[in-house]
């Protein structure tokens, strides 16, 4: 990645470039031409480094809820470069974490559960009331098993849970024949459903909310690095931002900051799509609109039907470089795009024949327990927020939300959520971090590979439980 700041790279060159991170971000309407960068030293209120949503909701709410507030967002590239623009479009409910990283349970878990539910429903109210078209559609989730052994995990995981609210299940298990009539996958064992997810485009969504944030006042200087993020300032190749608050919402990008090399392991999420289906293809998937598809697999996959009529489908799997985690070359990988090329045959036979049209990834910051961190410290003006093992459409609302009652004092249920003030110990250093990655993938793969010729349960995954996230 280039020391970014500069204006080396003529706007037409930049725009073929981030139109060529997603699917999403290609469809974008409208110029992708980068925002003015940051020329000498300002003074605000509150610095945001990182115009991702975790960055762009902080500074949305705190405008929202204290108009004279200066706020700014220091983005290395443009709003939406990184994941946000990139990720699957789940919207999706639940913890992001395990309880006992977070050391609650019965009510307490329960309250936090809600709250991850109740953001999926204020994503979709400040997308409609701020206009933002992102194809907002909250049909449920699907988890699907396709073996025995799925099966068994997810009837385990079900059993294990717990409610959502006022004694409504947080998701319900269908039969074979009742997962058939949502969307007809062959060879079902059965599935979980959990009405608490939304489909959406999530390029639009992020730039959107960043043009919203501008409506409302908040200055957002682009292709600007931030060097360094200190109490008091944010220090820039082109000048430093002074302000009495500094928040870092880099996510993944967290580890490329002085210091800060192991707060999270970065691991490359991949997506393909294809072509627009006709509609017999639609009739013959019967597949419910707006409704998201993941399965049981420990490399799960994740798919949505776009609004434009593709599958989007993505999975875990590419592989971890040493010496450049993160880099654009990351972004694609054919080994993981075959394999996502033989899931969507096998779990979408109508969409067998459909030629695939794009190919792309982003990093996700996996943190060493899994479990997302929010956190402020009012003596010295710094915060962060971060760590959402690639559950960040929702998590990232819930942060920004709670950062902007954190450094407004505001006494709130946010402010009192389990992953305030979390902290995840580092990973180990390199190479044991690059060792573990290797080995997580491919025993997790491996054990796919078992389960789905033998339809037993793979008992090898248990001699890596220490540093896999929780059961989704």
């Amino acid at each position: 990645m280039d020391a970014v700041g500069n204006r080396s790279a003529t706007d037409a060159e930049l725009e073929v470039r981030y139109r060529a991170r997603s699917l999403w971000l290609e469809g974008i309407e409208g110029p992708l031409a980068p925002r003015p960068s940051l020329a000498g030293d300002r003074d605000y209120d509150v610095a945001i480094v990182g115009g991702g949503f975790t960055g762009l909701w902080t500074a949305y709410y705190l405008k929202t809820l204290q108009p004279d507030l200066r706020v700014a967002v220091i983005e290395r590239e443009i709003a939406g470069y990184g994941p946000s623009g990139r990720n699957g479009g789940w919207a999706i409910g639940g913890l992001v974490g395990s309880p006992s990283a977070y050391g609650v349970a019965g009510e307490r878990l329960e309250r936090a559960l809600r709250v991850t539910y109740a953001a999926i429903d204020e994503i979709g109210a400040v997308a409609a009331r701020e206009q933002i078209d992102c194809g907002f559609r909250k049909s449920g989730a699907l988890t699907i098993a396709t073996s025995a052994p799925q099966w068994r995990r997810l009837r385990a995981s079900q059993a294990g849970g717990t409610s959502a609210s006022h004694g409504t299940p947080a998701s319900t298990l269908l039969s074979a024949t009742e997962a058939q009539a949502l969307a007809a996958v062959p060879a079902l064992h059965g599935a979980r459903l959990t009405p608490h997810a939304a489909r959406i485009n999530p390029a639009r969504l992020v730039r959107g909310l960043a043009a919203a944030c501008e409506r409302h006042g908040v200055t957002i200087h682009e292709r600007t690095a931030a060097l360094a993020i200190e109490p008091g300032r944010v220090r820039c190749a082109g000048g430093t931002v002074r302000a009495e608050v500094v928040i870092g919402a880099t996510e993944s990008y967290t580890t490329q900051l002085p210091g800060a090399r192991l707060r999270y392991l970065p691991l490359y999420s991949l997506m393909i799509a294809t072509e627009p289906l006709d509609e017999h293809a639609w009739s013959e998937l019967g597949w419910e609109d707006g409704l998201l598809i993941d399965d049981a697999h420990y490399l799960f996959f994740y798919a949505q039907r776009t609004t434009d009529g593709r599958i989007a489908i993505g999975g875990r799997g590419a592989p971890y470089r040493l010496r450049s985690p993160i880099d654009e070359r990351n972004e694609r990988d054919e080994h993981v795009r075959a394999r996502l090329l033989a899931t969507l045959r096998r779990a979408f036979p109508a969409a067998a024949g459909a030629r695939v049209t794009h190919h792309w990834g982003g990093p996700l910051a996996a943190p060493r327990d899994w479990s997302m961190g929010v956190r402020f410290d009012r003596r010295s003006g710094l915060g962060a927020a971060g760590g959402y093992t690639g559950h960040g459409v929702v998590a990232s609302n819930i942060s920004g939300a709670t950062l902007a009652d954190l450094i407004l004092g505001r006494e709130s249920a946010l402010a009192a959520m389990p992953w305030v003030g979390h902290r995840s110990r580092r990973w180990e250093p390199e190479p044991l971090r690059f060792l573990a990655s290797r080995a997580i993938v491919r025993t997790l793969g491996s054990a796919d590979r078992h389960e789905d010729l033998r339809g037993r349960p793979a008992r090898r995954v248990a001699l890596l439980r220490p540093f896999l996230p929780p059961a989704h």
